[in-house]
């Protein structure tokens, strides 16, 4: 039904004038979400359904949650930004979009549905919420991370964005399940909305609620209601991610020890502080962060000497960031190098020039982003961190005309890794 209807979509967008269709564009997602729904027998029905969504975070929640939910021997899905999994099997997110539409995220269900998968993690964004991808999911539970600047040129404003990432919310509140959850952030200034949600059980986090927190080069460990957590990822927002995950779970029945073993075990989270291992005696980290505040929050978590890959996501759009990731990258970094990342239809120096006028002193700018990288690890001495940030696990650099050139981040570490080995040994 997906593949059809992709199908019949781009052919009749061919014909038809833009114009004529826009007034019509709300009606037709919502009659739209309710047919492909219905076609698939209504999944979410039938599983238990947690949404994640917020502006950081949430792809890093859903797959801790889903680890957690497959440690803890309970069939589950998840569907986000780096992955689709059903129980053991996963494929990585090709879509260059956290949440397919036309019909994807049903036809996701129905065939975990089949596979035996009883829970399903939806990583859900405010994007989809314009086109009712948000629509008929029946979420038991809703996790709201936090909310931040972004996406304002795509809404028109903060408020709009705002607005749409709490209909999600609205949405749990509308679900027939019961009982229904809302897990928010309570340090975020914005989860008051989703806490006065009119749901059965209001499960608030907060930094507070842990104690003894030990940092170290690329873990954390911290104690919750007495018992101790130690993860191989880094950083306060690991700690807050971590969170989300163990009010979640234990709504849904997963005992607290069982969380903490669970995540003991997690080894990465693909794009998300990934570590690179080549048998360097450095860090080489990928990480998605492309905000401010998740850029400051990713270098916070490496206290030493910083070598800096960044560019900025989204050519003409959130123009308003360039120049503040600019600044931080420069406040933070010992090297920085600015580089190509996602340019669309935008001059992509264009792009960097507007970092570069955030910072008082000249970085380097290497636009081919394999010599970015290159030229990062090279600069590279014992004990350093080389963050290259901004694209995770996106699987392109997207270019003018639709141009898609595809890319991972990790293995042209990974690769550039094992040249520079290679030239030291010889």
């Amino acid at each position: 039904m997906y593949r059809i209807l992709n199908t019949l979509i781009e052919f009749l967008k061919k014909l038809l004038p833009r114009s004529l269709v826009r007034p019509l564009l709300p009606l037709y997602h919502r009659v739209m979400a309710f047919m492909l729904a219905g076609s698939y027998g209504f999944p979410a029905r039938h599983m238990t359904v947690i949404g994640v969504t917020g502006t950081k975070g949430k792809s890093s929640v859903s797959d801790m949650l889903f680890t957690v939910l497959h440690y803890a021997g309970i069939p589950a899905a998840v569907a986000g930004t780096i992955r689709f999994a059903i129980r053991d099997t996963s494929e990585p997110n090709l879509f260059k979009m956290t949440m397919p539409g036309r019909g994807f995220i049903h036809a996701f269900l129905a065939r975990a549905r089949k596979a035996g998968a009883t829970h399903a993690v939806l990583e859900i964004t405010s994007e989809s919420v314009r086109q009712s991808r948000h629509r008929y999911l029946y979420l038991d539970g809703l996790v709201f991370t936090n909310l931040h600047r972004e996406h304002i040129e795509s809404h028109g404003s903060f408020e709009n964005y705002a607005a749409a990432k709490l209909e999600i919310g609205k949405e749990l509140a509308r679900s027939p399940k019961r009982p229904r959850a809302i897990i928010a952030n309570k340090d975020n200034v914005h989860s008051e909305p989703y806490l006065a949600l009119s749901v059965e059980e209001k499960l608030p986090f907060s930094y507070e609620d842990v104690t003894d927190v030990v940092h170290a080069p690329g873990t954390v460990a911290f104690t919750y209601e007495g018992v101790r957590f130690s993860m191989k990822l880094p950083g306060s927002f690991s700690v807050m991610n971590a969170l989300a995950v163990i009010r979640a779970a234990r709504f849904l029945g997963v005992p607290l020890e069982t969380c903490a073993e669970a995540l003991a075990q997690l080894d990465r989270i693909p794009g998300r502080t990934e570590r690179i291992e080549e048998g360097q005696d450095f860090q080489a980290i990928v990480d998605y962060a492309h905000t401010p505040d998740s850029l400051k929050a990713l270098y916070e978590a490496y206290p030493t000497r910083r070598i800096c890959v960044l560019g900025n996501t989204g050519g003409g759009r959130d123009t308003w960031k360039r120049p503040e990731m600019g600044a931080i990258a420069e406040e933070y970094c010992d090297e920085v190098i600015l580089t190509n990342e996602d340019p669309y239809e935008e001059d992509p120096r264009a792009i960097v020039d507007a970092m570069a006028d955030g910072m008082e002193k000249k970085p380097t700018i290497i636009m081919d982003r394999r010599e970015a990288i290159a030229h990062a690890l090279s600069l590279a001495h014992t004990g350093d961190a080389v963050l290259v940030t901004g694209k995770g696990t996106d699987p392109y650099i997207m270019e003018a005309n639709d141009t898609r050139t595809p890319w991972s981040d990790a293995e042209v570490v990974r690769e550039e890794l094992r040249k520079l080995k290679k030239g030291l040994v010889l």
